[in-house]
């Protein structure tokens, strides 16, 4: 592809747009690809989560992203307060590291 280029310029010769434009068609598509393979689909999978997090409610089981699991006993703005073990022992954790929710709601 850069050796064209450099073929032309060299020679003397010049180069029209669609030979430029040409030349960098395959990189342009694969820019393409990347984001409709890749970026794409994780900002909608960030999206969810997002939301997921926001809806959070007392009683919901989850699982952090430290495999903890337990029932939410308080939300915060940007805090989750989890319940734990047998012994009830509370965790508070900030909102992005909870994983999972495991609690089905109807309005679902």
């Amino acid at each position: 592809m850069f050796e064209n280029i450099a073929v032309l310029t060299a020679n003397g010769g010049s180069l029209s747009a669609g030979q430029v434009i040409g030349s960098f068609l395959p990189l342009i598509l694969v820019v393409v690809i990347f984001y409709f393979f890749l970026l794409r689909p994780q900002k909608k999978k960030d999206k969810k989560d997002a939301e997921m997090r926001n809806n959070l409610q007392v009683g919901d089981e989850v699982v952090t992203v430290g495999g903890v699991v337990g029932i939410v006993f308080q939300v915060k703005e940007d805090t989750v307060v989890v319940e734990t073990g047998g012994d009830r022992s509370k965790i508070r954790v900030k909102k992005w590291a909870i994983a999972q929710n495991l609690t089905v709601h109807e309005d679902d």
